[in-house]
């Protein structure tokens, strides 16, 4: 599926952890932006894109080395605003006849640094100092440093290891900075971006109700008179694919809700029922539950557990296509994050977190072809794409539910004794955080139950049963996250609740690792 036409700022990606929070921070501002590997951007390609400006990422090599990563000369030459950030303005230095030197202890910068202005006017850096000591707090994370800067270009502003903090060439819009302003730590960061599409001419016409409009068009033009089956799992995600595509092709349309034996407490029920009283859709409700745990039994490795569903899905969307005369085209609900962890930047090997069982496409054996109208999206754009479309608030704002579901939160092997315990003790952590008026407050939350017995005491007498782990997070796009910050007196109360009215648990622990180094999902 083709992307819709907009303004487009193009994003060259040179390595950086954080290279998707600046197409976050664009988004915000309706400013559509897509993100490329470096690799892939060559004269052609910058021919066809057209940007209106580009953005340079941070990265995690030496512009010194031989081989480091460039973009092509014509970027300089397109006439359009850049924007260097870290590597990026090292890169851009480099390029434009600059220097760029090794760190050393007095250069080097990691974590948070001030920059002091030397030029308060132009309109780049306009609103940007805002503290009364004239100073901006940012996030450094750089070794090398640029001693020298191109020809054209002046300093803006200084840090301790930056002298070249924020630099500019205004005659061609060129504009350089060594700190990340894409992070939370730059807590002024979103002036710069804002400064800095207003100066390349961006409108801001990347809005849910624009796309909306052109989805369903390219949805009836790459599915035309075909039948179409979406994988629908009651997830905000698959649901909003569902009635993008009900709006663009009508009967067209069949929805498959897999029940795979892995859903929570009576998701099932209430999915089918919403769908099926609230909205005027085609939905096959397939109970597959001795297919999907009959194949996992025996196994305990995520990633194997992982290719088994997705290979199941597959099986089971192929048997209910078959039954569907005209069916051509499968949809479903792939996310950007998915699609941006799922591939490195280099756009080789790869190192890989973990397969999304919705990503790398289907294999021919199928016959169908994927219809993905969120590919591009991140997952608030996707809930406010879901409002435009009349989601009730109470749906759109349910927390994240994997499509492998419980399955990834029950560590080693799956048993049906284990699912049954997990269903019962989610459902009491649910409703505690409803109870204590958390659960908009929170990205995700869920218990994982843990491969190990521990030994209790439950009255008087002994008791050998599963321990565990209860798991909450904020976020904002599931590419970071940081554990919720219970109370004592909640995780107490919870773990009491859980432990008396779930037989099989007897220990309650809470996990506050944050993502990175953990992921949100146990597996």
């Amino acid at each position: 599926m083709n992307t819709p036409m907009h303004e487009t700022l193009l994003i060259i990606d040179f390595g950086s952890q954080v290279t998707q929070l600046i197409a976050r921070r664009l988004r915000e501002l309706n400013v559509y932006c897509e993100i490329h590997p470096y690799q892939n951007v060559t004269d052609t390609f910058l021919a066809e894109l057209a940007p209106k400006a580009i953005i340079f990422s941070g990265g995690p090599d030496s512009v010194m080395r031989d081989g480091s990563p460039r973009p092509p000369q014509s970027a300089y030459t397109l006439g359009v605003p850049i924007l260097g950030i870290c590597y990026g303005q090292q890169v851009m230095m480099h390029d434009l006849g600059g220097k760029v030197e090794a760190g050393e202890n007095a250069t080097a910068e990691f974590g948070r640094a001030w920059v002091t202005p030397t030029n308060t006017s132009g309109a780049f850096i306009n609103g940007w100092f805002k503290d009364g000591s004239g100073r901006e707090q940012v996030w450094m994370s750089h070794g090398d440093h640029v001693s020298e800067i191109a020809p054209g270009f002046e300093v803006l502003g200084t840090s301790p290891g930056a002298p070249f903090a924020m630099t500019a060439d205004l005659s061609r819009n060129f504009f350089a900075v060594q700190f990340h302003p894409e992070v939370h730590h730059t807590p002024n960061g979103k002036t710069l971006y804002e400064n800095f599409v207003k100066l390349a001419g961006f409108s801001g016409d990347w809005t849910m109700g624009a796309y909306r409009e052109e989805m369903i068009r390219l949805i009836r033009e790459q599915v035309g008179d075909k039948q179409v089956i979406c994988a629908l799992s009651g997830g905000v995600d698959s649901s909003v694919t569902g009635l993008l595509l009900h709006e663009a092709i009508g009967d067209q349309l069949t929805c498959v809700f897999v029940d795979h034996g892995l859903l929570r407490l009576n998701e099932a029920e209430e999915v089918t029922k919403m769908f099926r009283e609230n909205y005027n859709l085609n939905l096959i409700h397939a109970d597959e539950t001795e297919l999907f745990l009959g194949k996992l039994e025996g196994q305990s490795d995520p990633e194997t557990k992982r290719k088994i569903i997705g290979g199941l899905f597959i099986d089971v969307f192929q048997k209910y296509a078959d039954t569907i005369e005209g069916a051509e085209f499968l949809a479903q609900g792939t996310l950007y994050p998915d699609v941006i962890e799922s591939v490195s930047f280099s756009g080789g090997p790869s190192v890989t977190i973990k397969s999304h069982h919705n990503v790398g496409g289907l294999p021919e054996k199928m016959g169908l072809k994927l219809v993905e109208p969120l590919r591009g999206l991140f997952k608030d754009e996707v809930r406010e794409l879901g409002r435009e479309l009349g989601l009730p608030d109470s749906f759109i704002g349910r927390h994240p539910f994997p499509g492998p579901g419980l399955a990834i939160r029950c560590p080693g092997e799956i048993t049906r004794e284990k699912l049954e315990i997990l269903r019962k003790a989610d459902a009491v952590y649910i409703d505690q955080i409803r109870k204590h008026g958390l659960y908009d407050e929170i990205w995700q939350a869920f218990v994982a139950i843990l491969p190990v017995r521990t030994v209790g005491v439950m009255g008087d007498g002994r008791t050998y049963d599963f321990a565990c782990a209860l798991r909450a997070v904020t976020s904002v796009d599931g590419m970071t996250a940081d554990y919720y910050p219970f109370t004592h007196e909640f995780l107490g109360e919870t773990a009491t609740r859980i432990i008396n009215e779930v037989k099989g648990i007897n220990r309650v622990t809470y996990d506050v690792t944050s993502k990175p180094p953990g992921t949100i999902e146990w597996e």
